[in-house]
């Protein structure tokens, strides 16, 4: 199937194939008929999958098609972190640069001066941050009474960022009869009443289990020591002549100490987390998006709000802590149909969040053996240790 099989205005088509868009992702086949019908929608879609396009597209199709549009924001698209508020700007700009929609981006941490400048001219979409966009309500910058459509994206993200108190105070000021989009990467019950609540008689699109990977990711699991995991990257790095990489670390600490040491090797690096102003995460970005650098490091603020086309490499130099963070982190490469490899650091400590990984995705990440720095210690699997009494249990020592 094709984009002009969904019923998509030539416009769009345009631009489209002008992005070299030319074959839906599943999500995409799935969603956009629906939207277009002006039905609610629940999606429940891992990362990766096309998910911006899929409401995006049909978005600018049902905007430019109401031919009694008034003045006033008809869209709010309302999303967790900066870095996806931006992505979702860039998708609209992109899809609808042949169609007369105006839209711009809200979030904290920058000046509100060319926010609110935007506001004053008029947008039919408005993207914004939680946080933010309750701000410029109370000084009287936004109005959502005209609210046509209602996009509620990572929603799961929402609630592991503490947010969902402002999203409710935020539908609060949404009129009642609207079309709601819902997307969420898993369904807590948490998640799941906030959608029963918001949605009225809505399709349902499920492409991939919520918490699974994606096929084509070759992912790669390393035993080495703690102190020896920047010594490994660098190996990996230089080795398998990686061009670029993106590399997720638990804490903001962390991200600075690798970038400082692959800084002092001669390569180039810069780290995005929440110590750094939103200018340097976004200029970071675009260096990387643009090639000029060979590897950015992340935390998990930027888990699900960094896009880039045909990244071919992620590193969990540090296992997360929460199981489904490997999901969304790993999901950065292998997008929309892509192949990628995932490389996960395995340390001492960590053997726990290894275990819970493992478990929620369903299957064993394949060991690499081979490499200089091996762990020193006793790796024992987990269906090792449940063997029968009196029978031998088979040990893998890293020392060779």
């Amino acid at each position: 199937m094709e984009f002009k099989q969904l019923e998509i205005i030539a416009p769009i088509l345009k631009a489209l194939a002008e992005e070299g868009y030319t074959t839906p992702t599943p999500i995409q086949k799935e969603s956009i008929p629906l939207v277009l019908q002006k039905r609610d929608l629940l999606g429940c879609a891992q990362t990766g999958t096309g998910k911006t396009a899929a409401f995006a597209i049909p978005i600018l199709q049902l905007l430019v098609e109401n031919k009694q549009r008034q003045a006033g924001i008809k869209c709010l698209i309302l999303t967790p972190t900066r870095e996806l508020a931006i992505q979702i700007d860039e998708s609209l700009s992109a899809y609808g640069r042949h169609l007369p929609i105006s839209h711009t981006v809200i979030f904290g941490g920058v000046s509100q001066l060319k926010q609110t400048n935007a506001l004053k001219r008029g947008v039919d979409i408005l993207v914004a941050t939680p946080g933010r966009l309750l701000d410029l309500i109370n000084q009287g910058f936004i109005n959502l009474k005209k609210i046509e459509i209602f996009v509620l994206d990572e929603a799961d993200r929402m609630l592991d960022m503490g947010f969902i108190h402002d999203v409710k105070k935020l539908i609060a000021q949404i009129p009642s009869k609207r079309q709601t989009l819902f997307f969420s990467a898993t369904m807590p019950a948490e998640i799941q009443k906030l959608a029963d609540s918001l949605l009225t008689n809505p399709a349902q699109v499920a492409v991939t289990p919520p918490s699974s990977t994606v096929d084509k990711i070759d992912q790669k699991l390393y035993y080495t020591n703690k102190g020896d995991k920047p010594q490994l990257l660098l190996h990996l790095l230089s080795k398998q002549n990686i061009d670029q990489a993106l590399v997720f670390t638990r804490t903001k600490h962390g991200a600075d100490k690798v970038v400082k040491y692959l800084a002092k090797n001669q390569v180039d690096a810069a780290a995005i987390h929440g110590n750094k102003s939103q200018n340097a995460r976004q200029n970071a970005l675009n260096d990387f998006k643009n090639n000029r650098l060979q590897v950015l490091v992340a935390t998990d603020i930027a888990a699900r709000g960094i896009d880039i086309d045909e990244l071919a490499h992620v590193f969990n130099f540090d296992l997360p802590n929460i199981p489904e963070t490997y999901v969304h982190r790993i999901g950065r490469t292998g997008r929309a149909g892509l192949s990628g490899k995932a490389v996960s650091f395995c340390d001492g400590e960590q053997r726990k969040e290894l275990k819970d990984i493992e478990k929620l995705i369903g299957r064993r990440i394949p060991t690499e053996d081979s490499h200089p720095y091996p762990f020193d210690g006793v790796i024992q699997h987990e269906k090792e240790k449940s063997k029968p009494q009196g029978r031998p249990q088979q040990r893998h020592s890293r020392r060779r």
